[in-house]
Parts: structure tokens; sequence; C-alpha cells
């Protein structure tokens, strides 16, 4: 039998000015902090963290965002019901600067946001209230962006309802001109109250 090596991991401690990765193996011997690339590659390197200053590393929370369900809230706000019946829900999404990326564009994070709170309510439709819901999967086709200050129309309906999992599928249209820009399903666990 042949013998196995330690498998090794790289994992970066932080992306400060001592930008540097700590190298360890499943074998008892000690850590080892190596320079990450910064001589070698220093474009590559100072562009990696102005991205990343760009995009708000390091900056504190606000307080007032600093709450137990704050993105709930926060989604929620922009959602619209136009339509609930049992295995289907309408409704619009209104794309507001606040989830919007820095192209102006709905960010894919508030997607996957939003295909999570509207798949859930969807799928309350059909599962009593006795069950508790679980994200188990999700997957989201970006088609094409939607610019900020654009509605979305969401039509999310059941696939699937069994004992044990839910299967929602999502279509994300432009309100104006009908495209579909994003196709989403999610897949819930039905878990009953009882069994937590």
């Amino acid at each position: 039998m042949a013998e196995q090596k330690p498998s090794s991991f790289v994992k970066i401690e932080s992306l400060s000015p001592s930008f540097s990765t700590t190298t360890a193996s499943s074998s008892s011997s000690p850590t080892t902090k190596l320079p990450l690339s910064n001589k070698i590659y220093p474009q590559i390197t100072s562009r990696t963290r102005d991205y990343l200053a760009d995009m708000g590393m390091g900056n504190p929370i606000l307080k007032s965002c600093d709450t137990n369900g704050f993105i709930s809230h926060l989604f929620g706000s922009f959602i619209e019901v136009h339509g609930v019946q049992r295995g289907s829900i309408s409704c619009t999404v209104s794309v507001k600067p606040s989830i919007s990326n820095v192209y102006g564009i709905l960010h894919g994070g508030s997607v996957g946001c939003l295909t999570e709170m509207i798949a859930i309510a969807c799928a309350r439709t059909v599962v009593g209230e006795d069950k508790e819901l679980f994200l188990a999967e999700i997957s989201v086709s970006y088609l094409s962006g939607v610019p900020t200050n654009e509605e979305v129309v969401v039509d999310a309906s059941v696939v699937k309802s069994g004992r044990n999992l839910t299967v929602v599928s999502l279509e994300f249209k432009l309100n104006k001109s009908g495209s579909l820009v994003y196709i989403a399903h999610a897949t819930f666990y039905n878990i009953p109250s009882a069994s937590l």
C-alpha cells in the first residue's frame, strides 16, 4: 500500500498591507507564513487590493444595518405581491440603487436573496405551517442585467412538492418589455417543526 501524503491548504489571513498566506498540512508541523506573490506580481496584488477596497472591504457596518433580520426587511421592501394562488405567486420587484452593483445593474447576490424570499412564499402556499422550510439548493441563470430604477415581474410556481422536498421555479422578466432576464430554481427541505 502506498504511503499517503498529508493534504495541504492555503488560507488567506488578511488583505492588509501584510498580505500573506498560511500554508499548513494535516501533519503536526507548524504553519509557515509565506508572502503572497506581492514581489512577483505587484500589479496584480495592487489591483486586487484596490478592487476589494472599492467594494467596501474593511468598512464598518452601520449599526442600523447590524440587526437580526435586516436583509429580509431590506429585500422585502422592494417586493410588491400581485397574486397568490395555491402553488404560484406573482410579484413585482423595484430595482433600487441599494440592491444594485457599482455598474448600476441589479446585483447578482440580490437576485439570489429575492429568489429565496419569493420561492419560500410560493412554497408556503402548498407546505403546511407545521413544517419548516430549509433551503437545500438554489440556482440562478443570469441571462441579462436589470438596470437600476427598472421593475421586474417575478412569476414563481411550485414544480413539485412532496413529503420531504419542495421545488420552486421562478422567472424574472422586465416589466416594460417582458424580456426574460433570470431563471431560477430553489429546492427546500420540508421538516416537521417537532423534529427540530
